[in-house]
């Protein structure tokens, strides 16, 4: 059942941008055709226009999928707009991330080295040691070999020695999986091991990427690299890795995220990806942008993700109460943008 604070990934807002205009969009679109294409009706315009915080609907492509976008739009310009975003100061106030770090292309074990169990975390570290097929721990079949090899060598240990072997297990586990992915794209990344079946975050991430009609009309080179990353990327465009060790459900969550940034005159887009969560979600993908919009700019971003907490028996309550709650924690970081801004805070649309 869901939980009461969402465990979906929200944190992929330090991923919004804005809609860009790089050598390989087609023809830009102006707001209006932006706002229609992305399901933002006419009526909800002038809710826009003064400085209202709208949501719009995003297409759901399974019964595990929880979909929402919201929009705004600001009166500061997309220059000023694109510098808070670049220095990353937009996931500096969120207090559920304990820490994170960039990801370069020398990546090892220790480039994890902040992601830890604790001693406070002890029971998560001994649950992880001895992790079975299940939805405690996203782990794949060979995963949960490698941590059967492990439990032999532990059956005196202390806790001390638990924590250390968990840890370092961990993080050889998370370098695994950002070699996999960046080798061999969503092809590289391993189902994980459920009691009776697999959950297949690789499969979630390509509907996704197949499904993002409504930006790839204008960059169709961007979402054909996207969708068969590692293809190489479109001219003007930069891409990032990141891990992150999150708080969710009251457990630290180590999550591997791709994101590809683009950012020029005429606006900016980013996509970006989770293609490993420790556990409560499968996956997820972030499509963030804007567009100069009179004397402002049109701030708009969707989130699509997936987790079994939502399938099954009362899935569309679940769905309902899902959707409300990532809503809900999407407009608080729109807010606080508008904050940091040193703007008047942003009403939500009455039907919000």
């Amino acid at each position: 059942m869901l939980i009461d604070k969402p465990s979906f990934p929200i944190m992929l807002l330090s991923a919004a941008a804005l809609f860009y205009q790089p050598a390989c969009a087609q023809d830009a679109p102006s707001p209006q055709q932006a706002l229609q294409n992305f399901g933002i009706s006419a009526a909800q315009i002038p809710q826009l226009e003064r400085g209202e915080i709208i949501g719009y609907d995003v297409s759901e492509t399974s019964q595990k999928e929880l979909a929402i976008g919201v929009a705004m739009i600001m009166p500061v310009g997309l220059p000023r707009l694109a510098d808070y975003i670049k220095k990353g100061k937009l996931n500096a106030g969120e207090s559920d991330i304990i820490a994170t770090g960039m990801l370069g292309d020398n990546a090892s074990v220790d480039s994890f080295k902040k992601f830890a169990f604790t001693e406070k975390h002890l029971d998560e570290a001994k649950a992880f040691l001895e992790a079975e097929p299940g939805d405690d721990f996203n782990l794949s079949k060979a995963e949960l070999d490698s941590l059967k090899s492990l439990q032999a060598g532990l059956e005196d240990a202390d806790n001390k020695t638990l924590l250390k072997t968990a840890n370092q297990k961990y993080r050889e586990l998370l370098l695994q999986r950002l070699q996999a992915y960046k080798k061999s794209g969503l092809a590289g990344i391993a189902p994980y091991s459920r009691d009776g079946g697999t959950a297949d975050p690789a499969a979630e991430l390509r509907n996704d990427a197949v499904n993002s009609k409504a930006w790839a009309r204008y960059f169709p080179e961007l979402q054909q690299a996207w969708l068969n990353y590692p293809a190489t990327l479109p001219t003007n465009t930069s891409e990032q890795f990141l891990w992150l060790n999150r708080r969710v459900e009251d457990r630290p969550t180590a999550v591997l995220n791709h994101r590809v940034i683009a950012i020029g005159e005429s606006g900016g887009i980013v996509v970006s990806r989770q293609f490993y969560v420790g556990h409560s979600y499968n996956s997820s993908q972030v499509v963030a942008g804007g567009l100069p919009y009179k004397d402002g700019t049109l701030v708009f971003y969707s989130i699509r993700s997936s987790t079994d907490q939502v399938a099954g028996m009362g899935s569309s309550l679940k769905h309902s109460i899902g959707r409300e709650q990532m809503k809900k924690e999407m407009i608080k970081r729109l807010q606080r943008l508008n904050k940091d801004m040193k703007l008047k805070p942003a009403p939500v649309a009455a039907d919000e």
